[in-house]
C-alpha cells in the first residue's frame, strides 16, 4: 500500500502546486527521492505529531493542501487534540496518513497497534475516514482525497498486502463501496486491509457450495448507505470484518444502519475484541489468535447459512475463550472478549 500512496502522491504533487506533505520523522526509506524532487514543499518537524497537525493547519489557512503521514497511532491519538480543534472546527483541507493499520506492526507491540483510530477519528465531526483494501484501492483513494473539502484521515496498511483488484476501479469513488464478488447465500462486508481475508474466506465457503457476496468498503465516513440497504435488501445473514476493536468501528456503523431500518436478520461483526494484545508477534499470528483469519470467518458463516449453533472460537492459541466475533438476531452484533496473550 506504501509504493501505491506514494506513486499516487507524486503524481498530484506533479498537478498540484498547492499541495504540501509534512511527516513526523517517519518514512524515511519511503520519501527518500520524494523529498530532494519536492523539496521545498515537503517538511519533516520532527518526532512531534501535535507540532506537525499545527503546521498543517497553518498552511491549510493561507490556501494550501497538505497531506501529514506518519505510524497510525500516533497521529491520530498523540495529537488528537490539535486535529480536533485546529482542523475539524475549521474544516481545514489536511489529509492525515496514518501507515500501519491495524496490528500491521505486530512485533512492535501494543504501542504500535492502532485498533481503537477509525473510532476515535470518526467520531470528528466533519472527519472523512478512509481505508482502502489493497494497492488498488489505495492509490484512488489517494487521488480521491483530492477532491474532499475540509479533514480526512487515510489507514493504510504496511507493505505486502496482498492485491485484491486486479486492475483500475472506473467507478472508485470516496464514500462507495466497491463490488469484489456476488453470492446468494451470505454478504460478507469488508474494510480496509481485512478485504482479502475476506475474499479468501468466499473461497472457502464457495468450496462447500456457500455463495458469498463480497463487498468492500473503503470509505467509513460518510458510509455507502445506498448500497448497505441493498444488501440488507438481498440477504437475511450478513457478516463485517475490519481490523480493529468492534465499538466504533465499521462493524458498529453497519450495525446502527441495519437495526434502524429493522432489518430482522443475523449481523455478525469479526473484530478484534475489547482488549490490547499483550505479546508481540506477526500480524498474521495476532489476526489468528483472535479468530480473524479466514479459515474461522468461513467457519462461522458456515455454521450461520447451515443454521447450526454457532460454535466459540479459541481467544488465543491453546485456549477455549470466545475469539473476536459475535453474531446476534435482528439487532446489532457485539464483540466477545478473547485474543492473543
Amino acid at each position: 500500500m506504501r509504493a501505491a500512496f506514494l506513486d499516487a502522491l507524486t503524481e498530484r504533487m506533479e498537478r498540484e502546486p498547492d499541495l504540501f506533505v509534512l511527516t513526523a520523522d517517519t518514512g524515511f526509506h519511503v520519501f527518500d527521492d520524494f523529498r530532494v524532487r519536492f523539496a521545498p514543499r515537503f517538511l519533516n518537524v520532527g518526532i512531534a505529531e501535535a507540532t506537525m497537525i499545527g503546521v498543517a493547519a497553518g498552511l491549510a489557512l493561507e490556501g494550501r493542501k497538505v497531506v501529514t503521514y506518519g505510524i497510525a497511532p500516533f497521529v491520530t491519538f498523540r495529537c488528537h487534540e490539535q486535529v480536533r480543534d485546529c482542523l475539524c472546527h475549521p474544516r481545514l483541507p489536511v489529509t492525515i496518513v496514518g501507515v500501519g493499520a491495524g496490528l500491521a506492526y505486530g512485533p512492535a507491540g501494543m504501542t504500535h497497534h492502532a485498533i481503537e483510530d477509525v473510532a476515535v477519528m470518526a467520531a470528528l465531526p466533519g472527519m472523512t475516514v478512509v481505508c482502502p483494501g489493497d494497492p488498488v484501492e489505495t492509490r484512488h483513494a489517494v487521488l480521491g482525497l483530492a477532491g474532499v473539502r475540509g479533514p480526512a484521515y487515510l489507514r493504510l496498511g504496511r507493505s505486502g498486502e496482498t492485491p485484491v483488484h486486479a486492475g483500475p476501479l472506473p467507478s472508485f469513488a470516496i464514500g462507495r463501496a466497491v463490488d469484489v464478488a456476488d453470492g446468494g447465500d451470505v454478504a460478507i462486508l469488508a474494510t480496509g486491509t481485512m478485504l482479502a481475508t475476506a475474499v479468501d474466506a468466499a473461497r472457502l465457503l464457495a468450496a462447500r457450495g456457500i455463495e458469498a457476496e463480497v463487498v468492500g468498503f473503503p470509505t467509513v465516513k460518510p458510509l455507502d448507505l445506498d448500497r448497505l440497504d441493498r444488501v440488507a435488501a438481498r440477504h437475511r445473514a450478513v457478516a463485517t470484518l475490519e481490523e480493529h476493536v468492534a465499538s466504533g468501528g465499521f462493524g458498529a456503523a453497519v450495525a446502527v444502519r441495519l437495526a434502524g431500518a429493522g432489518w430482522g436478520g443475523t449481523l455478525r461483526v469479526f473484530a478484534i475484541p475489547d482488549e490490547y494484545a499483550t505479546h508481540a508477534g506477526s500480524r498474521e499470528h495476532l489476526l489468528a489468535g483472535y479468530g480473524l483469519s479466514a479459515e474461522a470467518v468461513a467457519a462461522s458463516l458456515r455454521d450461520i447459512v447451515r443454521g447450526r449453533p454457532l460454535r466459540a472460537r479459541p481467544g488465543r492459541p491453546g485456549a477455549g475463550r470466545a475469539g473476536g466475533s459475535g453474531a446476534v438476531r435482528g439487532r446489532a452484533g457485539a464483540t466477545r472478549p478473547g485474543g492473543p496473550r
